[in-house]
């Protein structure tokens, strides 16, 4: 019987309405995408795999520093050990230039290494972590077969 009836809107009024809309999409297409990023950011350093089981994924860089350092000492050792036949403590081997580091630390890991003619060993030790904390510093050493490994 009548026709829809329908308000009619002013141009002005719809392009009102349509910037708004417009608007509103763009917010929640971005809050859509920072929930997206926070979820991605969150799962990745969630499963972050460890160098060392029970320390912290942030501690892999530092952990791998110190195996290199491990492994430059030894190498140092064994061509001090072919050089002059015997081993020599880490001191000696800084001051000789046998060993191209300053100083026998690395973010919080001391050095130290154990002689014994032909034999060496070299540890890598941190002070133990804070009670209550859950990350742990794992002792790793070295010798003359040329393998890091944890030590307990």
């Amino acid at each position: 019987m009548f026709p829809r009836a329908r308000p009619r809107r002013s141009g002005l009024a719809r392009a009102a309405a349509r910037r708004q809309t417009s608007v509103m999409r763009a917010l929640v297409a971005i809050l859509v995408s920072c929930a997206l990023l926070f979820g991605v950011y969150h799962y990745y350093f969630r499963k972050m795999p460890v160098s060392d089981e029970g320390t912290a994924p942030t501690q892999a860089i530092s952990l791998t520093g110190v195996r290199g350092d491990l492994l430059q000492i030894a190498q140092a050792e064994q061509g001090y050990i072919a050089l002059n036949g015997h081993c020599a403590p880490l001191d000696e081997l800084i001051s000789s230039k046998s060993l191209t580091m300053s100083r026998p630390e690395r973010d919080g890991y001391t050095y130290s290494s154990e002689c014994s003619g032909g034999d060496f060993s070299v540890t890598a030790r941190h002070a133990p972590a804070p009670a209550g904390s859950s990350i742990r510093y794992p002792t790793l050493g070295i010798d003359q077969s040329m393998q890091v490994r944890e030590v307990h």
